[in-house]
């Protein structure tokens, strides 16, 4: 009955609607890129780019006071992506670097970019508790319809990258040298994924937040690796897991005003 009367509400409203759509989106998304990051080794990319990006998104909040809204209107997710994207090319310049210390790229731009948001948080007047909260923690239920549009547009690229791409992603995974041998264009790929990553981050960063959408995309990775038997059985898993993780968070946010994220 409660179930039937959730269900009932969801359809009715089109925000609720819009949160569903793109919950079921980003819980199929989330595992698959994730995926791809931790047969890498590369799980704390995804923390080191959500952090990174809230550089940018807390930097167009700040110059977004010193344009005119008439001259042209700043979006700090547009800048969160870039600020991401800038972000890969920092950790795989770093990468490059520290040949035998690669680790050491993550938590260096990780840093840079806490302590870029930290000044820009400073220095904007009038930043809201609540945007603070939303960036940090997310809210799934503030989506517009094109938000929900651009999703559906990202995760049907990503779906179609995977699909064509997911014997040289898992040559790559597994054995990078194989890989190049093979013909893989090793350093194209790598930058394509990381550039994915940081985009999916960018995006999906105002509905699941900074702190959270690293779980998102690699908690149900490391879950299914447990149980499955092959590389597409986990990935299969992980998408399990990760479905019922954000429906049960939807159904339990909205019936106990819990925060979405």
């Amino acid at each position: 009955m409660i179930l039937a009367s959730f269900f009932k509400s969801v359809f009715e409203t089109d925000i609720l609607l819009y949160a569903l759509i793109a919950g079921i989106c980003i819980g199929f998304i989330a595992p698959l890129i994730g995926s791809m990051v931790v047969i890498r080794r590369l799980s704390f990319i995804a923390d080191t780019l959500s952090h990174f990006s809230l550089a940018g998104v807390t930097f167009g909040v700040f110059i977004s006071k010193f344009i005119p809204q008439s001259l042209i209107k700043i979006d700090p997710i547009f800048l969160g992506v870039l600020f991401s994207v800038i972000g890969t090319f920092l950790i795989e310049k770093l990468r490059g670097f520290y040949r035998n210390y690669k680790e050491l790229s993550m938590p260096i731009v990780m840093s840079f970019g806490v302590a870029l948001s930290g000044i820009f948080i400073a220095i904007s007047d009038g930043i809201s508790t609540s945007f603070t909260t939303n960036l940090l923690f997310g809210n799934i239920y503030s989506i517009s319809l094109l938000d929900l549009i651009i999703i559906l547009v990202v995760s049907a690229a990503i779906i179609g990258f995977a699909a064509i791409y997911h014997k040289q992603i898992l040559s790559l995974g597994f054995d990078e040298v194989n890989a190049r041998i093979s013909g893989v264009n090793v350093k194209v790929l790598q930058m394509i994924i990381t550039i994915i990553l940081a985009v999916v981050i960018s995006i999906f960063i105002d509905f699941v937040g900074v702190l959270l959408i690293s779980a998102l995309l690699i908690v149900p990775v490391a879950s299914s690796i447990l149980i499955g038997n092959s590389f597409k059985g986990t990935i299969f898993s992980a998408i399990i897991f990760s479905e019922a993780s954000v429906f049960l968070g939807f159904y339990l946010s909205y019936h106990l005003y819990l925060p979405t994220g």
